[in-house]
């Protein structure tokens, strides 16, 4: 039975039509960078693998990874409940609601549906600004997912640690000006980070970057070439496209 919703909303795709993507029309709207945080997501060791969406929003980022593997199972964890009631909706109109919860909670506080320890990996688009030092935009619900209030982005990474596994992935998108405390955040309960950055075209500084690294680990960082996401005229490159469209690993 779907889940009735009365947020205002509209009927969006993602992976070249085989995620149905209902999203408010008003306010904060999923665009690529949830796509390509599912992407970058780590193969599991072994089928059935347990994944968590940290902020889950209408679960953009949770249904392209249950779409593109399909031995995950995932969870998503929303903090505003009309997110949460779409993003339900959103898995029955996918057809992957077998595989994919969502849970109306914080992350920060860990929510008691979830025992700790309990996930293989977790993936998470925190919000990119820190409060005070930022503008947040006029629509409340937007204003939430992208700018920290009272939830730090140490909460954050906190919270994740404790739902994951030993020797499991952590794998983060955010703002580059940001991976000093994004690593600083991470040291030393996490090792083998790797900082992916998403160039915007060729020759220009970039602006986002994903971040991948494995709970009590101690191998060294590493950052990888990167995913340039744009040609000189703005058409997505093959590899961005492959990954956008036809729901391919971020391969880097």
């Amino acid at each position: 039975m779907t889940e009735p919703v009365t947020t205002a909303a509209t009927e969006d795709r993602l992976l070249g039509g085989r995620v149905v993507l209902r999203q408010p029309a008003v306010g904060y709207r999923a665009a690529i960078d949830p796509v390509l945080l599912a992407a970058a997501v780590p193969a599991p060791n072994g089928a059935g693998a347990h994944v968590l969406d940290a902020g889950c929003g209408v679960g953009a980022a949770a249904l392209c990874l249950a779409v593109r593997r399909p031995d995950c199972r995932v969870v998503g964890v929303e903090l505003q409940p009309a997110l949460a009631a779409l993003a339900r909706v959103n898995a029955q109109a996918t057809g992957v609601a077998d595989r994919v919860t969502i849970i109306a909670g914080d992350i920060a506080s860990t929510p008691a549906t979830l025992a700790a320890a309990s996930f293989d990996h977790v993936m998470a688009n925190p919000p990119f600004h820190e409060a005070g030092r930022h503008t947040p935009p006029p629509d409340a619900a937007k204003a939430l997912a992208n700018v920290e209030r009272g939830t730090t982005l140490g909460d954050w990474i906190d919270g994740c640690h404790r739902l994951l596994r030993p020797t499991a992935w952590l794998t983060l998108i955010h703002r580059a000006d940001r991976i000093d405390e994004i690593c600083a955040r991470l040291y030393p309960r996490f090792g083998a980070v790797e900082v992916v950055p998403l160039w915007p075209r060729q020759g220009r500084p970039a602006r986002r970057v994903i971040v991948r690294a494995r709970k009590g680990v101690r191998s060294p960082a590493a950052v990888s070439s990167g995913l340039v996401l744009h040609e000189s005229d703005g058409r997505y490159t093959s590899e961005a496209e492959a990954i956008l469209r036809d729901g391919a690993a971020l391969a880097v």
